[in-house]
């Protein structure tokens, strides 16, 4: 019985330091990420630069515009009738 707890009892302590390692070094709890080796300080100018084009970010800019223009109109004609509409013209 007790050599069933010893073993237990270190079976128990090797897989909590196992558990524990996560083979990161954390600057502060929670704050683990860490680039790959051979990945560049700067971004910009290497193969990892994602390159937006400024014309597809300002379609984003101009679908959200649109979007919130139809949720005001929403509200407000919900605020007026009590009755929600989808599609407000």
């Amino acid at each position: 019985m007790k050599l069933k707890i010893f073993g237990f009892l270190v079976l128990s302590s090797v897989c909590a330091q196992a558990l524990a390692y996560t083979g990161t070094n954390c600057k502060e709890p929670g704050v683990c990420w860490e680039a790959k080796p051979g990945y560049p300080e700067k971004i910009a100018g290497t193969r990892y630069d994602p390159k937006h084009d400024p014309l597809e970010l300002d379609k984003q800019r101009q679908a959200i515009e649109a979007m919130n223009a139809r949720n005001l109109k929403r509200y407000q004609h919900f605020k007026q009738t009590g009755k929600f509409v989808y599609e407000v013209d």
